[in-house]
């Protein structure tokens, strides 16, 4: 908490805004409330703050990585890659792939982690490969009848699947997602979360409310 910060004279009122990243000092306690002392703003995400579609989809990545680890687990490189994905967003890249690949990435933490390597059968990488849920993972063509309930994904939407579970975001230049492969990603990855992960926070629910505005 911060004592003091709905006064107009707040020296710290720009470190605490939403979406600020910075160095913060202050008394952590094991039980009850911890406050903060003091901050230093290092950046404010300002383009987050005034499109309602960037800040919908950051708000419901922080709750992902929120929801998927204990407050009292370091989680360095997350919070370096939660960084950088609001600076990605902040800085114009797609939000909603941003979104997507932090959503492929975190199915591990949630306890799934589907393999999208190879075929969870016979580990080939160089037949067309479909989603199986039950089986965990992708499956080639050669197994495709080991699962009558796999998802029937096309190839486009499996392609960009298997390049979010590894794609780095220090590394991201540019990706070009046409809307109908946006689509099918969106549903693909939702039907995972509903049936794998049984988590969907209120923030998605909003999200989902401003596309189907959208459209």
């Amino acid at each position: 908490m911060v004592r003091g910060a709905k006064r107009q004279n707040f020296k710290n009122r720009a470190a605490v805004l939403p979406f600020t990243y910075g160095t913060f000092n202050g008394i952590i306690k094991p039980e009850g409330l911890s406050y903060l002392n003091a901050g230093n703003t290092i950046a404010h995400y300002q383009k987050i703050s005034d499109d309602i579609e960037i800040n919908a989809n950051a708000t419901y990545v922080m709750s992902l990585v929120d929801f998927a680890f204990p407050d009292s687990v370091p989680i360095t490189d997350w919070f370096d890659k939660l960084s950088m994905g609001l600076a990605l967003m902040n800085d114009g890249f797609d939000a909603s792939i941003i979104t997507n690949i932090f959503e492929i990435q975190l199915l591990e933490a949630f306890g799934v982690a589907p393999n999208w390597v190879d075929c969870v059968v016979c580990h080939r990488k160089d037949l067309p490969f479909d989603y199986s849920e039950s089986m965990g993972g992708l499956l080639c063509s050669n197994h495709w009848n080991d699962d009558p309930y796999r998802l029937h994904l096309d190839q486009r939407t499996v392609y960009y699947l298997r390049l979010f579970s590894v794609v780095d975001l220090r590394k991201l230049n540019k990706i070009d997602v046409n809307d109908d492969t946006k689509s099918r990603l969106r549903q693909v990855i939702d039907q995972i979360y509903s049936r794998s992960v049984g988590y969907v926070p209120k923030s998605k629910k909003f999200l989902d409310q401003l596309s189907n505005f959208k459209l």
